[in-house]
């Protein structure tokens, strides 16, 4: 498994946010199948998207607030694209799921008190539904494990594609 670098998004553009995790999961999957091509290679990558603009991982605890203060009463739409490919035998698949999560009204109080636990500083939108961030959420509208950052059924589907 190799792990979100930022660089993956470098020179993409975000005029379409909801084309963006799959365009980058398929950097990260064409880099990795290149030096493995007899291997199944899975990536993805996952955004959080607000009033058609991409939360990315807080650069700071400030931006953090920011961004919790923003979901704070409303809906999101959190996307994550992936790319399975096997070079071998010319196997590419790509698909992506979106997932609509609506956050409960938060105090200021409540805010700082969740960032302050660092859980969301590495997550895109600032939180880990999977972690205390639950709390956060009043409801989510499709698939929980896309949230978490891999949709396991979609998955599933591209690898029963390919036997």
């Amino acid at each position: 498994m190799v792990p979100a670098g930022e660089e993956a998004e470098e020179g993409i553009s975000h005029e379409d946010p909801h084309a963006l995790p799959e365009i980058v999961a398929r950097r990260k999957c064409d880099e990795v199948a290149a030096k493995h091509p007899r291997s199944i290679v899975v990536a993805a990558d996952t955004v959080v998207i607000l009033d058609d603009e991409i939360l990315n991982k807080p650069a700071d605890d400030e931006e953090a607030k920011r961004y919790l203060t923003r979901l704070s009463g409303r809906t999101h739409t959190v996307v994550t694209g992936v790319v399975v490919q096997r070079r071998s035998d010319g196997v590419d698949l790509a698909d992506s799921e979106s997932t609509r999560v609506t956050f409960r009204n938060l105090s200021d109080e409540e805010i700082a008190a969740y960032v302050a636990t660092g859980e969301g500083r590495d997550k895109a939108g600032s939180y880990a539904v999977q972690g205390l961030g639950a709390g956060l959420v009043r409801s989510i509208e499709g698939c929980y494990y896309n949230v978490v950052g891999l949709p396991v059924a979609l998955l599933c589907e591209l690898l029963r594609k390919i036997g």
